[in-house]
């Protein structure tokens, strides 16, 4: 089976087809500086084919999450070589998922006295404050376009910090309503300049944003997570003509950098969006189905051997599995994840989940 054997990504080797997806997990505390904690815990999956990392923050202005780790200063590069070390030292590989959150935070959070968007138009709820408290979504400031080249200028330089801390490659957060994903929406984009408007401006950013990443650290060490048609955080896309416009213009933009890979979240994989996407783009290709139902071992060998893509990115089961690969080879059982677990600051439900070995002494 085509899942279990290794592969290439660009300059990326896998040892199998299953991918880490990134994973928010609010583990680093107040100063983002990954530790014992964040080390363990991907240390336990470096068995997977690759790891990407949950969403880390290239610069303060674009921290989400409290818990949530950067890779701006030099603690943090520190602490994520020490993540990296761990992970090599089992034979892994491991991918940094650079996510600047953009209007989905908060000043509380980012320690910032603003937070940023492509327009001054405020993400839908509440967020959870470091104190438990929660708080509306505040406004955004609409980012300038100088605002903008510099925002693309902090995601490059954090690119080259994740490989000055041993990472292996990066991926641009460009989903799931954040900045990037921001710009795509005319919901959230309500610009009139170069980055507003049409389908093939409101592509631009995220086409930015990767060229400079690429030519920071290498096409061959950089990829970009997309999630189409996934209405999230108020980055609505309801028009499907509009939808296949703008992911058109995006797959077309990084069709000459040849990266890496591109990783799309949907719903629907092999769905005639998703591989137009894969085609117009022409990248090695990864694809996360997990919404409503965990990825199971049966979709996972189908997605590769059926080539739906290079590779299968999942969540849950490899929050819950650190040996997900093992377990999978052999289609042994599997440990349940553990949901009211997933965002903490201790090790429950992070890294005390048993290997099978474990699981099977344990009952023997």
């Amino acid at each position: 089976m085509k899942l279990f054997e290794p592969a290439a990504l660009g300059a990326l080797r896998l040892s199998n087809r299953i991918v880490m997806a990134p994973l928010t997990r609010t583990r680093a505390g107040a100063d983002g500086v990954p530790n014992d904690l964040l080390v363990e815990h991907y240390a336990q999956r470096a068995t997977l084919g690759m790891i990407i990392t949950e969403g880390t923050w290239p610069v303060q202005e674009g921290r989400s999450y409290p818990g949530q780790p950067g890779i701006e200063t030099d603690e943090q590069i520190a602490g994520w070589r020490r993540v990296a070390d761990a992970v090599h030292e089992r034979g892994g590989t491991i991918v940094m998922q650079l996510m600047h959150g953009g209007r989905v935070s908060h000043p509380d959070i980012a320690q910032t006295p603003r937070i940023v968007g492509p327009s001054a138009v405020a993400a839908p709820g509440q967020t959870h404050l470091a104190d438990g408290s929660k708080a509306d979504m505040p406004v955004p400031h609409a980012l300038t376009t100088d605002e903008v080249a510099e925002a693309v200028r902090g995601f490059a330089q954090a690119a080259r910090n994740a490989i000055a801390a041993g990472i292996d490659g990066v991926e641009v957060h460009g989903a799931n309503g954040y900045l990037v994903h921001e710009f795509m929406s005319s919901r959230s984009n309500t610009r009139t300049d170069q980055y507003g408007g049409s389908a093939e401006n409101r592509a631009r950013f995220a086409i930015e944003v990767t060229t400079a990443v690429a030519e920071a650290v290498g096409a061959d060490r950089t990829g970009i997570r997309l999630s189409p048609e996934h209405g999230i955080q108020g980055v609505v896309e309801d028009d499907a003509d509009d939808v296949r416009a703008v992911y058109t213009a995006v797959a077309e933009g990084l069709a000459p950098l040849g990266l890496a890979f591109i990783d799309v979240l949907h719903a629907e994989p092999a769905g005639d969006l998703v591989q137009h996407i894969r085609r117009t783009a022409g990248a090695p290709f990864v694809v996360n189905s997990g919404f409503s139902a965990m990825t199971t071992r049966d979709e996972a060998i189908m997605v590769v051997d059926e080539d739906v893509a290079d590779a299968i990115a999942v969540g849950r089961p490899a929050i819950a599995n650190p040996d997900l690969a093992e377990r999978w080879e052999q289609d042994a059982e599997l440990n349940e994840p553990r949901p009211e677990l997933f965002y903490g600051q201790s090790a429950e439900g992070y890294t005390d989940y048993p290997t099978l070995a474990e699981a099977r002494a344990s009952v023997a």
